[in-house]
C-alpha cells in the first residue's frame, strides 16, 4: 500500500465530495431504464469532459454507452460504471414506507446511480494524482448501459472495446463490505420464444385453428420437466409476455414467453438453452404452429483474479470501517423496521455465517455492518452480472461497499428510498477511494498488471471467451 497516494486520493475525493454526491443525486432523479439512460449518460459525459477527459460515445449500438479517457500508453486501466434504473420502483427519498412519486415509473433499486458516480470520482481523483506525479499510463471510465436484463457490457466486449485493457476495477452498492473473491455469479441467457398459429372461432370452427398459446403452455411444461434433469446450481424462470389476447372464443394466433436460463458456467447455459430450443420446436410440432427464437441478452460467468482482488482488499480494509454518526445509525434503524420479514430472515441467515451464537444477537441489532468480510466467504449468490463478460477478456476485480441499512434487499423500494442518504453517499465515496487507490497501484507498479494477467490465464486454463451473444443480436428495447 502506498500511503502517500492513498492519503492524496482520499483527500481529493473528500474535497470534491459535494460535486460527486450532487451527480449521484441527479442521476437518482432521472431513474432511466435500460438503453434509455440519455440524461444520466449526458450528465456523466459532461462532468468528465469538463475535467479534461476525452469522450467517445454511442458505442456498440448503444446510444448511451461511452468511454472517457485520460493519459497515454500502458498500462490501460478500466473503471466500470452503470446508470440504469429498475421499472416499477418509483419511490420518494428517505420515506420508510411505500411512497411512489406521481408520474414516475422507475427507481434506482440496485444503486447504479451510486455505482457509476463512484467510478467517475475514482478516475477524476486518479487523474489529479497522475498530473501531479506525472504518472504514465491510461485510465478509462466505461459508461455501461443496461446492466439490468440486457447485459450492456457484453455488446461492448463483443465489439472489442476492452481488447487493449490491462486491468479492470468495479464495485457494487451493498449491505456489507467485501471483495468479491469467492462469490458465485451465474451466467445467464435471455431469450424470447414467439409462437405463430392460426386464428379461428374457438367454438364454431376449432378444427381450423392452431393455438399459439397452447404451444407456449406446452413449452413451459417441457421446461418444467427439464428442470428435473439440470445441475442443482442451474436456474430457469420465465414470463408469458403475450397470451394472445383476452377473448376465450378466439384461438390465439400469436403468443410469446421470455425465459432466463442460468448456470455457473456460460458453456453450461449454452447447452441448457439448446435443450430449451428443442423443447420449443417440439411444442410447435405438437400444436401445428411455428416458433421464432430470439436471444436478446447474455451474461457470462465471472473469471476471478486473485492478484487484483488482493490489491482491492487491502484498500477496502484501509477505508472501512466507514464510520457513521448516531443520526445516520438512527436513520438506518428506521429502514430496518421497514424491511420485509423475508429480508429479516435473510439477514439472520447471513449473520449466522459470520459469527458464533454469542455474537449473532449483537450483530442482528447492528443497523450498519461496518466491517470487512473475508473475501473467500461466499454469501448470497445466484444473480448474474455483465461484469463477467469483461472478466473473460481482461483481468477484473470488484468490491461491494455498504450503502444501505443491514437487511435491505436490492431491487426494492426500500433501497430506492435510501439512495440519496448519507449512508449511500459515504459508501459511494469509500468505493471511489478503493478503486482509485487500486488503479494507482497498477500505475506505480505495472508488473502487477503482468501478474494479474498470469493469474487470469491460469484461471481460464486454456478456455477462451465464448462470445455468447449471437452475431445478429443488437441492443434493443423489449
Amino acid at each position: 500500500m502506498n500511503a502517500e497516494y492513498r492519503d492524496r486520493i482520499s483527500g481529493v475525493i473528500d474535497e470534491r465530495r459535494q460535486e460527486y454526491t450532487n451527480l449521484s443525486d441527479e442521476i437518482w432523479g432521472y431513474a432511466e431504464p435500460r438503453f434509455q439512460e440519455y440524461e444520466s449518460s449526458r450528465a456523466q459525459q459532461e462532468f468528465l469532459k469538463a475535467r479534461g477527459f476525452s469522450i467517445r460515445a454511442d458505442l456498440a449500438g448503444e446510444k448511451t454507452a461511452f468511454i472517457a479517457e485520460y493519459g497515454s500508453g500502458k498500462p490501460v486501466i478500466a473503471f466500470l460504471g452503470e446508470f440504469d434504473a429498475l421499472s416499477s420502483l418509483e419511490q420518494k427519498a428517505d420515506c420508510a414506507e411505500r411512497c411512489p412519486i406521481p408520474g414516475k415509473e422507475n427507481g434506482h433499486g440496485c444503486g447504479h446511480h451510486l455505482l457509476g458516480t463512484a467510478s467517475v470520482a475514482a478516475v477524476d481523483a486518479l487523474k489529479t494524482c497522475m498530473e501531479e506525479k506525472q504518472l504514465k499510463g491510461t485510465i478509462r471510465y466505461y459508461g455501461c448501459p443496461a446492466e439490468e436484463n440486457a447485459g450492456g457490457k457484453a455488446f461492448l466486449v463483443r465489439d472489442g472495446y476492452f481488447d487493449d485493457c490491462d486491468a479492470a476495477f468495479t464495485w457494487h452498492p451493498a449491505t456489507s463490505n467485501k471483495t468479491m473473491g469467492n462469490e458465485h455469479f451465474l451466467a445467464n441467457f435471455r431469450a424470447f420464444f414467439t409462437f405463430h398459429g392460426i386464428s379461428s372461432h374457438a367454438a364454431g370452427a376449432p378444427e381450423l385453428g392452431r393455438s399459439a398459446l397452447d404451444a407456449v403452455e406446452i413449452m413451459d411444461i417441457g421446461v418444467n420437466y427439464m428442470r428435473e434433469h439440470m445441475i442443482d446450481a442451474a436456474r430457469v424462470h420465465g414470463a408469458i409476455t403475450n397470451t394472445g389476447g383476452i377473448a376465450p372464443n378466439v384461438i390465439p394466433s400469436e403468443a410469446q414467453i421470455l425465459y432466463a436460463v442460468r448456470a455457473p458456467k456460460v458453456t453450461q447455459v449454452k447447452k441448457l438453452y439448446e435443450r430449451m430450443c428443442d423443447i420449443a420446436k417440439g411444442a410447435a410440432l405438437i400444436t401445428g404452429t411455428t416458433v421464432e427464437i430470439r436471444q436478446v441478452a447474455a451474461y457470462s460467468n465471472v473469471i476471478r483474479n486473485r492478484v487484483l482482488e488482493d490489491v482491492m482488499d487491502e484498500y477496502l480494509h484501509a477505508f472501512v470501517p466507514i464510520g457513521y454518526t448516531e443520526e445516520e445509525l438512527e436513520y438506518a434503524r428506521k429502514f430496518q423496521s421497514a424491511i420485509t420479514e423475508l429480508d429479516k430472515e435473510g439477514l439472520k441467515n447471513t449473520i449466522s455465517m459470520l459469527a458464533g451464537k454469542e455474537k449473532r444477537k449483537e450483530m442482528m441489532e447492528m443497523p450498519m455492518l461496518d466491517f470487512v468480510l473475508d473475501k473467500e466467504l461466499s454469501i448470497g449468490g445466484g444473480g448474474s452480472t455483465d461484469v463477467g463478460d469483461v472478466s473473460w477478456v481482461v483481468p477484473t476485480a470488484q468490491v461491494n461497499v455498504n450503502c444501505y441499512a443491514a437487511g435491505t434487499a436490492l431491487h426494492s423500494w426500500q433501497a430506492v428510498a435510501q439512495g440519496k442518504s448519507e449512508l449511500a453517499h459515504k459508501g459511494m465515496l469509500a468505493a471511489a477511494k478503493v478503486m482509485a487507490c487500486s488503479g494507482a497501484e497498477i500505475l506505480l507498479h505495472p508488473e502487477l498488471a503482468e501478474k494479474a494477467r498470469e493469474d487470469w490465464k491460469e484461471e481460464l486454463d486454456g478456455e477462451v471467451y465464448p462470445n455468447p451473444l449471437p452475431k445478429e443480436a443488437k441492443p434493443e428495447l423489449w
